[in-house]
């Protein structure tokens, strides 16, 4: 039986937020080059989607990390699946992400890339669950939405590999 999918942020609400992020990111990194850091597979489509409205010169690169396998619940493992191919000294870098919720990947993630020395590490995220935040440290600086703690898919994020390619938010219901 297929899952119910509804609706929580609709693909026009998406679109508009990004042009938002895109013009406040362009503004504060006026005149810098900007090296996105795409964490793959969900923060893809944000991640292109974004860069098509930055305004200010951008190049990227793309890390996979996984702490879910699976399952809807993350189980706390962090594991590198690929590494970056370019190196990140003295780079202004911004991590896109697709969804922050415990923080545990991003935490990981964040120690290892500030060891590569870069001029400047922020991170961008579609989605933020705040009150699910294990990490603490973990600080966003572009956030497009706060949402409640739901399991959500479509823009790049999945059950189980199903549903990235919905051009919305949603929440599979069961």
């Amino acid at each position: 039986m297929a899952d119910k999918i509804r609706v929580l942020l609709t693909e026009e609400e998406v679109n508009a937020r990004i042009n938002e992020i895109a013009q406040e990111i362009s503004r504060d990194y006026e005149g810098k080059n900007l090296h996105l850091i795409c964490i793959l597979k969900g923060g893809v489509f944000f991640t292109c989607e974004l860069a098509k409205r930055l305004t200010i010169p951008v190049s990227l690169d793309f890390m996979s990390v996984s702490s879910y396998g699976k399952g809807t619940v993350s189980s706390g493992v962090v594991k590198i699946v690929k590494d970056l191919d370019e190196p990140l000294e003295g780079k202004e870098v911004l991590i896109v992400e697709d969804i922050i919720d415990s923080g545990r990947t991003l935490a990981y993630l964040m120690e290892i890339l500030k060891q590569r020395n870069p001029k400047s590490i922020q991170l961008c995220t579609l989605l933020d669950k705040p009150e699910r935040r294990v990490k603490k440290q973990v600080q966003v600086t572009y956030t497009c939405f706060t949402i409640p703690d739901e399991f959500v898919v479509g823009y790049g994020l999945d059950y189980d590999q199903k549903y990235r390619n919905l051009p919305y938010i949603g929440v599979v219901e069961q």
